[in-house]
């Protein structure tokens, strides 16, 4: 959960996989003080009464994989990739460097333009939120549909809020969207050079 405070000192610079071109290498990390990764922290509002929150706690950092399961929700790329065809699309997770949470993203440093995306369980969702984290500057595009694909919902923001200085910890964004019976979330936005991370989703199931 966010309010989890576990600074990393130290990172593994990247990981990479065959023709996938799937080579991350985290940026510079700063080791900011307890009050400003408390001050981050504090900024996102805590879950709501009867949501579901995927956190990714227990994944591994740097691993590209082609799909990633929790609390029911499947986590993939939305299509094939356009400029690496031949590779296999894959998810992967990274470090948040001031506080150690994990986010999963695109793994695909060169098809950054394919989605994220999020199947939710069951008969879907009437509310998700995101908790988000990138690249300065990076753009994002979040969208809902339900079961037969039709869009219910969609906010975007032309860039992600960034640090005011170098020895601060990167902001999050939290985005929330509502829909009748959400059965897929997609998340996109980052060109190829910047990162998107989904640090966690929230979701109040449809009562069946």
């Amino acid at each position: 959960m966010l309010s989890r405070i576990a600074p990393v000192l130290s990172l593994a610079a990247s990981a990479a996989i065959g023709m996938a071109a799937t080579t991350f290498t985290p940026p510079p990390g700063p080791l900011a003080s307890p009050a400003a990764i408390a001050g981050v922290l504090a900024a996102v509002p805590p879950p709501a009464a009867g949501e579901i929150v995927v956190d990714f706690e227990k994944a591994d950092i740097g691993a590209p994989l082609p799909t990633w399961e929790e609390k029911g929700v499947r986590f993939e790329l939305a299509g094939p990739l356009k400029r690496t065809p031949a590779a296999k699309p894959r998810v992967m997770f990274f470090p948040h460097l001031a506080t150690g949470h994990r986010g999963i993203l695109n793994a695909m440093a060169t098809d950054q333009a394919v989605p994220l995306k999020m199947t939710l369980p069951g008969a879907g969702a009437s509310s998700v939120t995101l908790v988000l984290w990138g690249s300065t500057g990076c753009p994002a595009v979040v969208e809902v549909f339900d079961h037969e694909g039709k869009l219910l919902d969609q906010k975007s923001v032309a860039m992600l809020p960034g640090r005011k200085a170098p020895d601060e910890p990167v902001p999050f964004l939290t985005v929330a969207l509502t829909g009748r019976a959400i059965a897929v979330v997609t998340l996109s936005g980052p060109r190829n050079g910047e990162y998107l991370a989904v640090d966690e989703l929230r979701f109040v199931p449809v009562e069946k």
